[in-house]
């Protein structure tokens, strides 16, 4: 672990949120700042990569300028510089790297290139210093659903993933079928409350199988009849739709904890990882398994530049950095020896 007083400047850009932040060894958040690019996209229901790679471009220097005054420190006070290196849409990795490069050479620090997988991975750390490896983690998120076991920094072994879509993106396509707007997890989350989960019958994809990998394509498909059919209400379907996939997690991260071994904690992370009725059947499921249970705070969860900084104070801690040639990534998993799953939309 690098020193209490170590500070790193992290840099996230690896969708559609454009981020800034320094944090410290001793798990202090100095200055965070997040610019959202939510009405950049909402016209078009998702993220549009060149918006975003141009957004990033645009917003992030001022990001950076800006946590560095609110903590009332220079770039030569920080002691490395972290960024999200992949994976995640190419022309926004690149525009926070080549930033953390310039930034490296001119102040003459450190690089960490970050995992932004990594990021999600560790930031339970940065919330709760009781956390140690190794833990069961549950990374949700719009573009990744995984189970791992995390041994420690750079160390994963995966279980489980997504063997068409992930979570985030069934919640997202999800809230484009009934209207709710961009971005679609939170807007699901909040209709599902006026709603009756057992009012439409939804598949549970993959419940009951062998292995535990998640598939989400086939309730998306159902989501999508069931509000065709008009025999249903919006608030039902969202509400019914949340409670398949609370479902699917609690039965795929029951069959992986068993073949995992002994792990110190149940930890949830990624942007899904801030549904507060996910959160809960987590907890229940935590609790049921003798296991204690850890979230980090919302803020947390979704794509946040102190998650990359914390990854790189970890790393930090390790002695490592990178080459200002590292290439930025758009697939970086983080367990690179895991067999392939089946199905031909896997996302690693």
């Amino acid at each position: 672990m690098a020193g209490e007083q170590t500070v790193v400047l992290g840099i996230e850009s690896s969708c559609d949120e454009t981020a800034a932040a320094l944090v410290t060894g001793g798990r202090r958040i100095l200055a965070q700042r997040i610019a959202s690019q939510d009405a950049d996209h909402a016209p078009y229901g998702g993220v549009v990569p060149e918006i975003a790679a141009r957004a990033h471009a645009e917003r992030l220097t001022p990001l950076i300028d800006a946590v560095l005054d609110e903590a009332g420190l220079s770039l030569g006070d920080c002691d490395a510089i972290a960024a999200t290196a992949g994976p995640g849409l190419i022309g926004g990795v690149m525009v926070g790297l080549v930033t953390a490069k310039a930034l490296a050479m001119a102040s003459d620090k450190p690089l960490i290139a970050v995992n932004h997988l990594e990021g999600h991975a560790l930031s339970p750390r940065l919330a709760d210093p009781n956390l140690a490896f190794p833990y069961a983690l549950l990374l949700v998120s719009g573009g990744h659903c995984q189970i791992l076991r995390v041994d420690g920094v750079g160390r994963y072994r995966r279980l489980a993933t997504t063997i068409d879509d992930a979570l985030g993106e069934a919640f997202d396509k999800t809230a484009k079928i009934l209207g709710l707007g961009y971005p679609g997890g939170p807007a699901v989350e909040r209709l599902a409350l006026e709603g009756d989960p057992k009012a439409v019958p939804l598949p549970r994809p993959l419940v009951g199988s062998a292995e535990p990998h998640f598939s989400f394509a086939g309730l998306k498909s159902a989501v999508l009849r069931a509000h065709e059919s008009g025999a249903y209400t919006r608030a039902d379907i969202a509400a019914s739709f949340q409670q398949a996939a609370i479902d699917c997690i609690h039965n795929r991260l029951s069959r992986a904890l068993e073949r995992m071994g002994e792990v110190s904690a149940l930890v949830v992370a990624g942007g899904v990882a801030a549904n507060a009725r996910v959160r809960t059947a987590l907890e229940e499921l935590a609790t049921s398994g003798g296991l204690r249970f850890v979230a980090p705070p919302p803020a947390l969860c979704t794509d946040n530049a102190a998650m990359i900084a914390w990854a790189g104070i970890e790393r930090l801690g390790q002695g490592a950095s990178d080459p200002l040639d590292i290439a930025a990534r758009p697939r970086w998993p983080l367990d690179p020896t895991a067999e392939p799953a089946r199905g031909a939309g896997v996302k690693a």
